[in-house]
């Protein structure tokens, strides 16, 4: 009985281990620019027109403009030599504020 509550320890353990890990999320770029507030909800853009095969949505996202966010709006891309998919950016919060982190090709 002993041996069963050890092992049930250890798994709240690890589980609660990996769940902090887990939400720890990504660390902030170098020379992240920090907003003192949240974003505002996103906007919702119309999609114009694929220009052509190959090319990409990037949604719109709001940008930290030392005192107020400015949306940057959506627009098509041409997917770059050896990647399929676009991960948009996103907004998260650290200790010193809300940053942003980048979309990127995967």
């Amino acid at each position: 009985m002993r041996a069963k509550a050890r092992l049930a320890a250890a798994a709240l353990v690890l589980t609660a281990a990996g769940i902090w890990i887990g939400g720890c999320g990504s660390p902030p770029p170098p020379g992240a620019v920090y907003a003192s507030r949240r974003p505002p909800p996103d906007r919702v853009e119309v999609v114009t027109v694929r220009p052509g095969p190959g090319h990409v949505w990037i949604g719109g996202h709001w940008r930290w403009d030392q005192a107020d966010y400015v949306w940057v709006p959506g627009h098509w891309v041409p997917v770059e030599r050896g990647y399929h998919r676009w991960v948009p950016g996103r907004w998260h919060h650290g200790r010193r504020g809300w940053y942003y982190l980048d979309g990127h090709w995967r």
